[in-house]
Parts: C-alpha cells; sequence; structure tokens
C-alpha cells in the first residue's frame, strides 16, 4: 500500500459547533507529521465540483471558538449517484489527495463507508452531529454545545410559562434520536420530555397528563424530539381539544440550536478526535470514526458508527420522571 501524503478534510450534512474545532486539528495535527493538508469546500459537492485548496497553520488560526465551518457544507444528492462519485474520485487523483477526513454526521459517514469500498480509498470520519446518534462515541461534536442552547432557551420560555400559567411544548432537533429532548428536559427542570425511545405503547402525553400536571402546578414545560408526525405542534393540538382548560403554547427552536460558539467540551472532544484521525491514518487504519469512549480516543468500523441503535439509557426517563413530580 502506498503511503498516504496528502490528506482531503470536509464538512457534510447539517453544521455542528464544534466543526471549526475539528478543521483546525485535523490541519495542524496533519502538518505537525508530515502531511500536506487539502480543505475541500461544501462537502462532497466540494469534491464533485473540484473546490479544493491546500490548508496550512494559517487557514485554521482564530477559528476554535467560533460555530459553523470556515469549509461550508452541503447535503450532495449528486454524491449519491456512481457519476457524482467518479467526479469525486477523478478530482482527489487530481489533487493527489490519499485520505479523506470527513466531519458529519449519519449520512455523511454512509456516503463516505460507501466511497471507501467503491474506490479502496482511506476515509476516516470524525462525529460531526448535534443529534449524538453515532455508535461508538459517547458524544457527538455539536451535542453538547446545542444541548446548552436548549437549555438556556427553556429557562427563558419558562419565566413566560409561570407568569401565564401555561403548558409550553418545546420541539428540539434530534430526527430519530432522544438524546437531545431527554438530557436537555432534565438539565433545564422540564416537566417531561417526549421522545422516540420511549414509545412502547403507552400515550406519552395522557401519562405525563395524568402524573405531570398537579393543582398546584398550572404551568410548565415538555420537551418534544422533532418528527413529521408527532411534533410539538401535534401535541399542542391534542391538548387543547382533550384538555381544553389549559392554556398552550408551541416554541420550535429549529435552527437556533445549530449556531453558537461551541462549549469547552465540544472544543476538545473536536481537538481530540482531530488529532486522532491523523493518528489513525498514520497506523494504517482506514474506513473508520474516531470516536470518545469512558474518556479513551476508540476507532469504530464505519459500519458500527453509523448504526441506528445506539442505546439510549432508559434510566434517563426515571431520573426525569421522579425530579418532575
Amino acid at each position: 500500500m502506498a503511503r498516504i501524503k496528502t490528506i482531503g478534510v470536509l464538512t457534510s450534512g447539517g453544521d455542528a459547533p464544534g466543526m471549526n474545532a475539528a478543521i483546525r486539528a485535523v490541519t495542524r495535527a496533519g502538518i505537525c507529521n508530515g502531511f500536506k493538508i487539502m480543505g475541500v469546500f461544501r462537502g462532497y459537492d466540494g469534491l464533485i465540483n473540484d473546490e479544493i485548496k491546500p490548508f496550512t497553520t494559517e487557514n485554521v488560526s482564530g477559528i476554535i471558538m467560533s460555530g459553523g465551518t470556515i469549509l461550508k457544507t452541503a447535503r450532495s444528492k449528486e454524491f449519491q449517484t456512481p457519476e457524482g462519485r467518479q467526479k469525486a474520485y477523478d478530482n482527489m487523483q487530481k489533487h493527489g489527495i490519499d485520505a479523506l477526513v470527513v466531519i458529519g454526521g449519519n449520512g455523511s459517514l454512509t456516503g463516505a463507508m460507501e466511497f471507501a469500498r467503491e474506490y479502496d480509498v482511506c476515509c476516516i470520519g470524525l462525529p460531526g452531529t448535534i443529534d449524538n446518534d453515532l455508535y461508538g462515541t459517547d458524544s457527538t461534536i455539536g451535542y453538547d454545545t446545542t444541548m446548552n442552547t436548549i437549555m438556556d432557551c427553556v429557562d427563558r420560555i419558562r419565566d413566560t410559562a409561570q407568569s401565564h400559567e401555561r403548558i409550553f411544548f418545546v420541539e428540539v432537533m434530534g430526527r430519530d434520536a432522544g438524546f437531545l429532548a431527554q438530557n436537555s428536559a432534565i438539565a433545564s427542570g422540564a416537566e417531561a420530555a417526549i421522545i422516540p425511545e420511549d414509545s412502547t405503547g403507552v400515550d406519552q402525553l395522557a401519562r405525563f397528563m395524568e402524573r405531570g400536571i398537579r393543582k398546584s402546578k398550572k404551568s410548565c414545560i415538555v420537551i418534544v424530539s422533532e418528527s413529521p408526525k408527532c411534533g410539538a405542534l401535534y401535541y399542542a393540538d391534542r391538548v387543547r381539544k382533550e384538555f381544553p382548560n389549559f392554556d398552550v403554547r408551541v416554541s420550535i427552536l429549529g435552527h437556533l440550536q445549530r449556531g453558537g460558539r461551541p462549549t469547552a467540551h465540544d472544543r476538545i472532544l473536536a481537538s481530540r478526535t482531530g488529532v486522532g484521525a491523523i493518528e489513525a491514518i498514520i497506523q494504517g487504519q482506514r474506513n473508520i470514526m474516531v470516536g470518545v469512549r469512558n474518556n479513551e480516543v476508540v476507532y469504530v468500523p464505519l459500519s458500527e458508527a453509523i448504526r441506528s441503535d445506539k442505546p439510549f439509557d432508559k434510566k434517563l426517563i426515571k431520573v426525569l420522571d421522579e425530579l418532575s413530580i
């Protein structure tokens, strides 16, 4: 196997606070270890459209504290086609890129895995997603910052909920994973969280209304994981119909959750996994995601990382239930 000399780095999918810290770590650790680093702009679309340029330490100066990604990001439909991947591979060859570090979530790492299989290129994934739904790492880059943003928003919403004695349904991101909703509910003192992992056939809203609304407590906060069918608007409408004596409001936090300065936790996680990506390449590792488990850097096969069954600690549901009485 030929020695890797040039590493491309890109960010893909939804942006996450801490991505810049990861770009910085990959760039500086790569240069420190004798590699040439190429920045790829706009995710896989940038590989296809040849938006690639050399990166130096100066390119990543002063970015560790910034949200978003200086490399920009996109969700590439063209990369999902054989023709798109061929163009991407041709541009990698043109620039002499031997290995690719992909910072992104489930879809981005799935794309990296397919690309690596198809063209036998070295792909290393970094877990950059606010959803915390990648298997094999305790936390993903951006998750901690997003959880703190949600907590901050809910603290403010509670002021008006208490003043007007209202029930607020606050919808947060997370797609098919309830990590953000459940943990931000605990952190913000919310009365309930409605999450996909708790869909045991029990009507979560009915259970909450029976247990959570006391005569002495006319205001409360319910955190809801986003869902096309059963989001915050769905539950608010149900309460209005089934419990018309309550004053109900909805707050959908949306893209507010993605922005902001990354927390220390996310900066450190991004830095450690970025350095870990370079170490993995030096060791000859291929097609793995770099994560942190039990405070140790670990290498997880991409096929495992994108599993949809990252374990959810059901004890967290009990914690919230007991603390919200």
